[in-house]
């Protein structure tokens, strides 16, 4: 079976930051509570006119400036990050190979929610595998669902650390370095209906054009039993795939959450804090997360060769989802 690794990664946050105070003031949530308990200094919004997909055209215009990589050497576009694109109904990767003039690539959409990352390596892993043709895989997220809340409804409030920005990596088979192993996923559909837009849909096509919970109360009090153990049984079935244990973990890569699940979830995986990307500064940018926290810690030195590296993420659906990467040079 052919390897596959990350060649490259790159990353893109638009230019608006919005504070902790800003969100306190438009939320009437304590500016104390917002970087306490949400975990939230500032995040980024997109400015007016900037959707998605040029989100997304940014961070992969980046890859290819700073890997040398040619777009028309790609062989395959695959978005994978929100469902919220330009149009309520369209395929997005198809615009954004165009764009970037990846003419010899086929593209492929993806476009799940907050667990994009890990699931994301996971399909493109699989798609190089089995087909030999292939030689690599762009994958490019991104997020724009800042514009998606209504910070006056209570109900959502648990989705106002909601960010906006963006990222792209490339995936090749046969790689020199930093090979994708293992991924595990477990889907709870009983929380399927919690989290939604309804308009645009066939069921509510005049309905709210904001996130919204059906049922805050219920879906706090399902998640409190359930998710902390999924993260670590996605954690865990990844990790044995890979042929590795938690103890081999050195650094994690997880979704921005609030600060004492984050906190939690470090614990049971037996992670030190500082040895985990923690997205205070962007907020939670749905399918983007886990990939730019890799991105930001290859950036910063955090990662030393043959460090095993663990993304995990989840997402309304309800899905927990983990993919392992051995980083460095492949032995």
């Amino acid at each position: 079976m052919r390897r596959v690794g990350l060649a490259a990664t790159a990353s893109y946050l638009p230019e608006r930051r919005f504070d902790a105070a800003e969100l306190a003031a438009a939320s009437a949530i304590p500016r104390e509570v917002v970087l306490e308990k949400f975990g939230l200094r500032e995040k980024r919004i997109a400015a007016d006119g900037e959707h998605v997909t040029d989100l997304a055209v940014e961070a992969a215009r980046s890859l290819f400036d700073e890997s040398g990589v040619e777009p028309a050497d790609v062989d395959v576009v695959m978005y994978f990050g929100s469902s919220w694109k330009d149009w309520a109904v369209w395929q997005a990767a198809p615009w954004i190979a165009h764009r970037l003039g990846c003419s010899n690539a086929f593209a492929v959409e993806y476009d799940n929610v907050s667990h994009g990352s890990p699931i994301a390596l996971r399909i493109a892993g699989s798609l190089l595998r089995g087909e030999p043709g292939l030689r690599n895989v762009l994958l490019v997220a991104a997020c724009r669902e800042s514009r998606l809340l209504d910070y006056a409804n209570e109900r959502s409030r648990f989705m106002f650390n909601f960010g906006d920005g963006a990222v792209a990596a490339l995936l090749v088979a046969e790689p020199e370095r930093n090979e994708v192993l293992g991924s595990h996923a477990i889907t709870d559909g009983s929380f399927s209906l919690q989290v939604k837009v309804a308009r645009g849909g066939s069921r509510e096509p005049e309905g709210s054009p904001y996130l919204d919970v059906a049922d805050p109360a219920a879906m706090k009090h399902g998640l409190d039993d359930v998710s902390l153990r999924n993260f670590v049984a996605a954690a865990a079935g990844a990790l044995d795939r890979s042929g590795s244990r938690l103890d081999d973990v050195a650094y994690v890569c997880p979704l921005h959450m609030k600060r004492s699940m984050h906190d939690a979830l470090l614990a049971e995986l037996g992670i030190p804090a500082e040895r985990a990307a923690y997205l205070d500064d962007t907020g939670h940018m749905s399918g983007v997360d886990s990939l730019f926290g890799l991105d930001r810690a290859a950036r910063s030195g955090a990662l030393a060769d043959g460090d095993l590296v663990l993304l995990i993420a989840a997402g309304t659906g309800y899905t927990w989802a983990a993919t392992v990467v051995r980083w460095g040079p492949l032995t």
